[in-house]
Formats: C-alpha cells, sequence, structure tokens
C-alpha cells in the first residue's frame, strides 16, 4: 500500500511538536513538510529537541503539492486565513485542530465541508469525509463522558468540572502558563463562558434530539467550570446529572456503547491521570449515590484532546485500522 504523504503547517508548537512525534514512527505515513514560517530553515530536532535522532526534516515556509492529507496544527481563527490564502489541491484532505470548523454554522469554506471528528460519535461519517474538524480537548473528555447518556435522552441541566495541565494554554507565555505561576496553584478560568461548551452541546443534542440542551443558559443545558491545574498535561473532568437508573444499568449502557470504540475505556475503580498521559486513550468511571450520577473522564490532552485524536481520524479517512501508530503505553511513573 502506498505510504500517506503528510503535510503539517504549524509544526513548532505543541499540539504539532506531539502530532510529529506521532507521525514519525507511524507505519504507513510518508511526511512531505513541515511547515513554520518563525522556524524555516531549523531542524526539527533543534525546536523538538526530544526527536533527536528520530527524524532530518527542516521546517519550511512553503507548501508542497505532494501531499494526501495537510495537518492543520494553527491558532484559532488562523486555519481559516491560511486556507483562504494558500492555494491547497481539492484532492488534498484538510484536518484542522483549531476551533474554526467545529461548529455546524462554520463548518464549510469554499467547497470544502468539514465533518466534526469524534470518532466515538461520527466515525461512519469520517470514513467517507474528505476535511474534518478536529475536536477541542476538554470538549473530547466531556462528550465522551455523556455520550451514552445523550444516546439514552437522560441529560437534562448538567454541572462539569475539569481541569486541565499547562500545555493546554498553547506554547506562547503568559502569566498563567508560567512555571512560576503554576506550581503549588489552582485557578477557575471562563467560569460558564468556555467556548468547547457550544461543540459539545452540538454533538449532544445529535443523539438527543428530542429534548435539545441550550448554550443560552435559559433551559438546561452545560454548566461548566474549568480550572488551571499545577502540571503539564492532562484532563480531568467530572460531570454530575439526575439520573433515576441503577448504577449497573448505566454501567451497562457505557459497556454497550463504548463495546467497538478502542480509545474508550469504562472503568469500576478510581481512575487518575497517568492512566492516559502519553495515550489516545479515554478512561471514563461512574459513580452515583441517591439519584445523582457523576461521570468521570481521564484524557491526555495533547493526544485524545488534539494529536493522537487527529491522527486517529487520519487513519479512518484512509482506510486503515484507527488504532495505527497510537498503542501507546502511558506514562505511569
Amino acid at each position: 500500500m502506498k505510504k500517506i504523504n503528510v503535510g503539517i503547517a504549524g509544526g513548532a508548537g505543541y499540539t504539532g511538536g506531539e502530532l510529529l512525534r506521532i507521525l514519525v514512527h507511524h507505519p504507513e505515513v510518508h511526511i512531505s513538510f513541515v511547515h513554520s514560517s518563525s522556524n524555516a530553515g531549523k531542524a526539527i530536532s533543534a525546536v523538538h529537541t526530544d526527536l533527536v535522532g528520530d527524524t532530518d526534516l527542516i521546517f519550511t515556509n512553503t507548501f508542497l503539492d505532494n501531499i494526501d492529507v495537510l495537518f492543520l496544527c494553527v491558532g484559532h481563527n488562523e486555519a481559516k486565513k491560511l486556507l483562504a490564502e494558500q492555494n491547497i489541491a481539492a484532492s488534498v484532505s484538510i484536518i484542522d485542530l483549531s476551533q474554526d470548523f467545529r461548529l455546524a454554522a462554520n463548518a464549510t469554506i469554499a467547497d470544502r465541508i468539514f465533518v466534526y471528528g469524534l470518532p466515538e460519535l461520527n466515525r461512519e461519517k469520517i470514513t467517507t469525509a474528505k476535511n474534518i474538524a478536529n475536536p477541542g480537548c476538554f470538549a473530547t473528555a466531556i462528550q465522551l463522558a455523556l455520550l451514552p447518556l445523550a444516546k439514552a435522552g437522560l441529560l437534562q441541566d448538567i454541572y462539569t468540572t475539569g481541569i486541565t495541565g499547562s500545555t493546554g494554554a498553547g506554547q506562547s507565555l503568559s502569566a498563567t502558563s508560567h512555571f512560576s505561576w503554576r506550581a503549588n496553584n489552582i485557578q477557575a478560568y471562563k467560569t460558564l463562558d468556555h467556548q468547547h461548551v457550544f461543540e459539545i452541546v452540538q454533538s449532544l443534542n445529535v443523539l438527543q434530539a428530542d429534548a435539545p440542551l441550550s448554550t443560552s443558559g435559559e433551559g438546561p443545558g452545560l454548566h461548566f467550570v474549568p480550572w488551571r491545574g499545577d502540571f503539564t498535561r492532562g484532563i480531568y473532568t467530572s460531570s454530575v446529572i439526575d439520573c433515576s437508573l441503577p448504577l449497573e444499568a448505566v454501567q451497562e449502557m457505557y459497556d454497550s456503547y463504548y463495546a467497538a470504540h478502542p480509545f474508550v475505556v469504562v472503568s469500576e475503580t478510581p481512575i487518575h491521570l497517568k492512566q492516559v498521559v502519553n495515550t489516545n486513550k479515554c478512561v471514563l468511571q461512574i459513580e452515583k449515590q441517591g439519584n445523582k450520577l457523576v461521570v468521570h473522564s481521564a484524557i491526555d490532552n495533547l493526544i485524545k484532546g488534539a494529536s493522537g485524536q487527529a491522527v486517529q481520524n487520519m487513519n479512518l479517512l484512509f482506510g486503515l485500522d484507527e488504532t495505527t501508530g497510537l498503542l501507546f503505553k502511558a506514562n505511569f511513573f
């Protein structure tokens, strides 16, 4: 089988670096170019120093034509700008890791239509798509915690808290991503106003169309409080809903929903971040007390929450087993 020729735009940041770490060892991929205007001419291993000895690739400031798929690891609002400015051939698939095309109202640019790339929701659509809008990191963790309940029509008001590592803020240094600020510290941010709420609710409403959730604050919806954590990578969320079903029935619902999805694990024991860091897994745990159901979710924000999921989508686009190149062991120690 001919290898998939890959181009990467925005290869110098965290998501670009994580994508490179996955793709340089992917058995079905050839990396044709890695674009970075600010690093053109530099060795990739000079920027991503953990890749020394793994690749001799050099950053470029040009886009080559001999590719099958282009990953966009650029900032929000930059993906639309890049596609408008660059003459990317219609034959090239696009996998965008920004938020530019995730919402249905924004999913089209010129002749390109983007499919929302959450495999556990849209696997069949992804396999026949041309362009993919990769989900956000918090959005991935929270959706995977709630999809089975949405399919059963059980969601009303949802109260979610989630904590993320400093890599979720990107590579550009800011006051709240600096080590000296993060160390021994924690802070809520974007309380009830996080941008991922819209894509989460959009997906849940696909499964729960008869009782749609709201994003306006009027009527039942998702109430999300995110937190900045004192660690570098990973996301842990807890979602609370009212539910009258016994715990065993909910557990069976989750086991059934995710039986065919290799990267989601439903645990019967307490979960933690070290189970998922450096993997493309999402680990879930369900607890219940009285009428309150809690679903915990843990992912690596840079892999299942970004670059790993992007490769999972690429695998599906090109007819590969979706686990190809993504079977990693967690960094437990």
